[in-house]
């Protein structure tokens, strides 16, 4: 069989389907646990590019193939070039721009997490917007077990959790489930494995309802407000809520609300 015919006889590593104004991402290496190689790192990149100018889409969902999410990094693709510095830093240069691209998307990014989330997996949760996982989940970044201390998923998960749990969980390399995952802050809420494709495309749903513009500067306001301190914070909150109030989006929705009706949103 040529290169050729073996590359369009695999599957492809990420699958994408638009519903309802959803887009569901589905890391697609089921049996390497979807772990995140250059490719499959570069296919999502640039479906989140286009994603960014495709206003049909009013929310993204990102989840895995087979029995887990992500288990971060392909080591083995690592390894593969041992000694090479330069690959090295392409890679976890990809890695970082990716985690920013899911940051400054406009649309929300919701994770949906069954089975194992490690790592780069882990920090992919972590940046994500919103999470919801099964009960049976479980979370970590564990390089530290393999000398490879997760650096890069520390710099989203120190910013989605308290500093001294993120601190235990970067030093122990400690897996925690679920329940633990929601009161640590890592994801909103933990779910039977059976209910978690309805609960995630209902809170999805509700994202979707809302106004694209509104969630576009509300998402972007919060990351860099979360950046400031406390009155740099409040003087651009406000200028973001003038600049919000003037929106068209804004006068449907308040005279709506006090018409108890409906809003017709235009997204401008």
């Amino acid at each position: 069989m040529s290169a050729e015919a073996a590359s369009l006889s695999e599957p492809p590593l990420l699958l994408r389907s638009d519903n309802g104004g959803i887009a569901r991402l589905t890391l697609n290496r089921p049996r390497q646990y979807n772990a995140l190689s250059s490719d499959l790192m570069a296919e999502l990149q640039d479906c989140l590019d286009e994603i960014a100018e495709d206003r049909a889409v009013r929310a993204v969902v990102i989840e895995g193939a087979g029995k887990g999410f992500c288990a971060g990094h392909d080591l083995k693709e690592l390894r593969g070039r041992s000694g090479d510095r330069s690959f090295y830093q392409s890679v976890f240069k990809q890695c970082s721009k990716l985690m920013v691209s899911l940051t400054t998307l406009p649309q929300p990014v919701i994770a949906k997490v069954h089975g194992i989330a490690t790592a780069a997996g882990c920090q992919l949760v972590a940046t994500c917007d919103l999470a919801v996982a099964a009960e049976s989940a479980r979370f970590g970044t564990p390089g530290v077990n393999i000398g490879l201390f997760c650096s890069t998923p520390m710099v989203a998960l120190s910013r989605a959790v308290p500093r001294k749990q993120a601190m235990e969980m970067l030093l122990t390399g400690d897996m925690i489930d679920a329940e633990a995952a929601v009161g640590l802050g890592l994801i909103n809420r933990a779910v039977a494995e059976e209910a978690l494709e309805n609960e995630t495309l209902a809170l999805a749903e509700k994202v979707v309802a809302k106004s694209p513009l509104t969630l576009k500067i509300g998402k972007e306001a919060f990351y860099r407000q979360v950046e400031y301190g406390l009155v740099e914070a409040y003087a651009y909150a406000s200028e973001v809520m003038t600049t919000n109030m003037l929106a068209r989006d804004a006068e449907e929705g308040i005279d709506a609300f006090i018409e108890k009706r409906k809003p017709e949103w235009q997204g401008r």
